[in-house]
């Protein structure tokens, strides 16, 4: 393929194109993964034309829309998990924690996280700090436990969000510290003062969660 500039490779990372010898090695993988990857027309009503950043971003879940991609660890687990999923991963932009980014007040258009508000200890005071950053929108998807392997969990108290908030919880340990299913979900954003413009479930991407739009201004 030959050098390539930062900014072509970010086009051709959103394009969602393999690597060619990740196509020869893995035919029926890229199949499959085609047949079934779909694009959220919920996100890109919301979000074309504006400039997010996206926590955590993953080449399995590629929105194709114009973000900069913050993640906490460059070289860790779900790195290698897009290397061997698709055969090529996000770069990142910035190097941080998804709940306390390095970025003015109402820099960007909007924040997006996919499958990552349930890793934050502090689930609250995470979209606190998304809301801060975004001057328009947050777009969530939120995985719905009765489609994941929480399926078995007990849903979280809405008592122990607002807990953790007040104590300002942190833990450098990455797990589901919470688990919704989009009632639950709207309950705590309403109770918090968190407005929600719109939601969906299940997502129109995954399927195996639900989509929250999130006023920001």
């Amino acid at each position: 393929m030959g050098l390539r500039t930062r900014w072509e490779d970010r086009a051709y990372l959103r394009g969602k194109h393999y690597p060619a010898r990740f196509v020869l090695r893995h035919p029926l993988r890229v199949a499959v993964d085609l047949v079934r990857r779909k694009d959220s027309k919920l996100a890109h009503r919301w979000l074309d034309g504006l400039r997010g950043v996206e926590i955590g971003g993953g080449s399995f879940t590629n929105f194709n829309l114009d973000t900069i991609n913050v993640d906490i660890d460059p070289e860790g687990f779900y790195r290698g998990v897009q290397d061997e999923m698709v055969g090529w991963h996000i770069p990142i932009d910035v190097q941080a924690n998804g709940a306390a980014l390095p970025l003015a007040d109402d820099s960007y258009d909007f924040v997006l996280a996919s499958h990552v508000i349930e890793h934050m200890p502090n689930p609250i005071g995470a979209l606190r700090e998304w809301r801060r950053v975004a001057a328009r929108y947050v777009f969530l998807l939120v995985p719905h436990r009765d489609r994941t392997f929480d399926r078995d969990r007990d849903f979280t108290p809405l008592e122990e969000f607002f807990e953790r908030d007040s104590n300002a919880f942190m833990s450098d340990e990455d797990k589901h510290w919470s688990v919704w299913n989009a009632t639950s979900f709207l309950e705590m954003c309403a109770r918090a003062g968190i407005p929600v413009l719109e939601h969906s479930d299940p997502d129109d991407m995954r399927g195996d969660g639900f989509a929250v739009v999130i006023d920001a201004r």
